[in-house]
């Protein structure tokens, strides 16, 4: 098994230890990543190591994807799981590790982790075996070398639940995670997707373009969900569609809809309560403009089809 350790920022560890969030973005200032994401399963382990003066490995989470993002816009999406109380508070934390040329509020890489874990600093790692003094990002370890071994059982020893190699090849559409127990007998684990796990998947399925006009402005998409995560209980990207913010909200009210063959219906109601909505019924009937290319990322007909039944304002 394969995981990462990370070169942390050492405010950004402390300030996360206290919030315990389900999930946190491991930011970094280049847009870059510092490994190839298409290369590592989701729920690959990816460890903490802190900078000096304490140069340990300090806790941990599991990788679910990487995108990047404007400075604003991955604290729209992440807030405080960034690492800071306020956006005026990330800015400065990403600044002063940014090159001179870097422009304000320009991208960042980041590393969508679940489950993060933060050890009794009586269990930190010292002097983690192969690691050089001139590493700067992070370095990939294998758990079947001595040193990747080592690093691997030290770490899973203080957890209070267990990682299993064999459990940790999970895709973004079926992450999941069995709470475990604070006393008693640990158990396998797996990182559940949070919400902005979700907005970030979503995101990346749709290839950052909304899925009933194919617009691609950033800013102005968010991830809907199809079931109300209320109901469903489940940040399952096949529950996604990733929308304008207009559609979102119609979306949600049932004034927009899709069917479970993909086609976009828009709601009579539109033009009956508001005498409008010519920008919308061009779109009646159409297929949607943008879908996953990997088919199981797809919307769940049986998701769409309840959404039309029950939601949608025929």
């Amino acid at each position: 098994m394969k995981y990462w350790v990370g070169v942390t920022d050492n405010h950004w560890f402390n300030f996360l230890s206290e919030k315990r969030f389900e999930e946190v973005n491991f930011w970094q200032p280049s847009a870059t990543p510092a490994f190839n994401p298409a290369n590592v399963p989701t729920g690959m382990p990816f460890l903490f190591k802190l900078k000096r003066p304490h140069n340990h490995i300090a806790g941990g989470g599991f990788f679910i994807t990487f995108s990047i993002l404007p400075l604003p816009l991955a604290w729209e999406v992440f807030g405080e799981k960034n690492g800071a109380s306020s956006i005026e508070e990330f800015r400065e934390l990403v600044e002063p590790l940014a090159s001179g040329h870097r422009k304000p509020d320009a991208d960042i890489g980041c590393s969508v982790l679940a489950n993060p874990f933060f050890l009794d600093p009586s269990h930190w790692i010292s002097d983690p075996p192969g690691w050089a003094s001139n590493i700067v990002r992070g370095k990939m370890f294998d758990s079947t070398t001595t040193e990747g071994q080592h690093i691997w059982d030290r770490v899973r020893s203080h957890l209070e639940f267990r990682v299993e190699p064999n459990n940790l090849e999970v895709n973004s559409i079926s992450v999941i995670h069995e709470q475990s127990s604070k006393y008693g007998s640990p158990i396998s684990v797996r990182p559940r997707l949070g919400q902005s796990s979700f907005r970030i998947l979503v995101t990346e399925a749709y290839k950052r373009k909304c899925a009933i006009t194919g617009e691609s402005t950033l800013i102005a998409l968010e991830a809907a969900h199809i079931v109300p995560y209320s109901k469903d209980s489940n940040h399952d990207v096949r529950n996604g569609l990733l929308l304008r913010a207009d559609f979102h909200r119609l979306f949600d009210v049932g004034l927009v809809s899709v069917t479970p063959d993909l086609q976009i219906r828009i709601s009579p109601r539109i033009r009956e309560a508001w005498f409008n909505g010519k920008i919308y019924y061009r779109l009646d009937k159409q297929p949607l403009a943008v879908l996953p290319d990997k088919h199981e990322l797809r919307p769940d007909p049986d998701r769409l089809e309840w959404h039309y039944k029950n939601v949608f304002q025929s």
